[in-house]
């Protein structure tokens, strides 16, 4: 009899990749749903990718079949290609059906901080319709709630650091007194893959050990890189028309208004323990030679 497999959705991406290393690592048969194409394999030819197929749900069934757990980390950004926040929400409402009707035993599924189903923000709002699918779907579930993610991949403290090291001041939207609770991503996947092996549902903040206002957060990149610049508070629109321009130099998206209303809001941290427990201070003085001396484009990696 065939062994059952995992799934990761996005074995590609940041997240998705990690959680997939630590899967094969303890020698689980593992598959991707993916909507990239890559001409380097990652994995040695140990993961079959398979594509999304959200517009043929009986070939995503197919695709699920023989799933012992579903580790879904399919989401999106800011819209672009054709897919809105709507539509990816309405993908993920497939994913979670197909799952259904192919008898995947468990989901765990990466989600956000604070998400509501009232919220006038699409990605907040968006990801709060999957978590009410999901909890009301009779599947066994995990759902976690990251924020910020860093790491090697990692875009934004990256990029903060990019920006610390090549603009002469840095802008902050609002008073700068939110909070963020940075995780790991290897603590976040391994996390992911615990809760793979686990029965019970359950809801679970994915927070870092350390909570910083934004503004104690740019001057931890700023020390940790050995840069000064001066920390100017603009408003919420000035900082977002200066992402704006800077994205069309850099032929990206810098930062959308979204995210410049999620994170004043203080969407990006909770009061919940910390989940995971490697310190973004102590990581970001071991890569201090390298972190944001090159720019990451988020639209490069879609």
């Amino acid at each position: 009899m065939e062994t059952l497999a995992h799934i990761v959705t996005g074995a590609y991406g940041f997240t998705g990749k990690y959680a997939t290393r630590l899967l094969l690592d303890r020698g689980c048969r593992v598959k991707t749903l993916t909507s990239r194409t890559r001409k380097d394999d990652p994995f040695a030819g140990k993961v079959e990718a398979l594509p999304f197929s959200f517009g043929e749900p009986a070939k995503l069934v197919e695709s699920l079949k023989g799933c012992e757990a579903l580790f879904n980390t399919y989401w999106i950004r800011f819209p672009g290609k054709g897919v809105t926040f709507e539509q990816a929400t309405a993908n993920s409402l497939t994913l979670l059906k197909c799952a259904q009707d192919a008898g995947v035993q468990r989901i765990v599924h990466i989600s956000i901080t604070n998400p509501s189903l009232d919220s006038r923000l699409p990605y907040f709002k968006g990801k709060a319709v999957v978590e009410d699918a999901i909890i009301k779907s009779g599947m066994s579930y995990a759902i976690l709630r990251p924020a910020v993610i860093f790491g090697d991949e990692g875009i934004l403290i990256n990029n903060l650091a990019w920006m610390l090291r090549h603009l002469p001041a840095f802008g902050a939207p609002g008073n700068g007194r939110y909070k963020l609770s940075p995780i790991f991503v290897e603590d976040l996947a391994a996390a992911m893959v615990r809760e793979g092996e686990s029965c019970e549902n359950k809801v679970l903040d994915a927070l870092g050990p350390e909570t910083f206002t934004y503004d104690e957060l740019v001057r931890a990149i700023a020390n940790a890189i050995s840069v000064r610049r001066p920390l100017v508070h603009m408003p919420n629109w000035m900082v977002f028309l200066a992402g704006w321009g800077l994205g069309l130099m850099l032929r990206d998206v810098v930062l959308t208004w979204d995210e410049v209303i999620g994170l004043t809001a203080g969407l990006l941290s909770t009061d919940s323990p910390p989940l995971g427990t490697t310190k973004l201070t102590g990581w970001m003085q071991e890569h201090c030679d390298t972190l944001g001396k090159r720019y990451m484009s988020e639209q490069a990696r879609r």
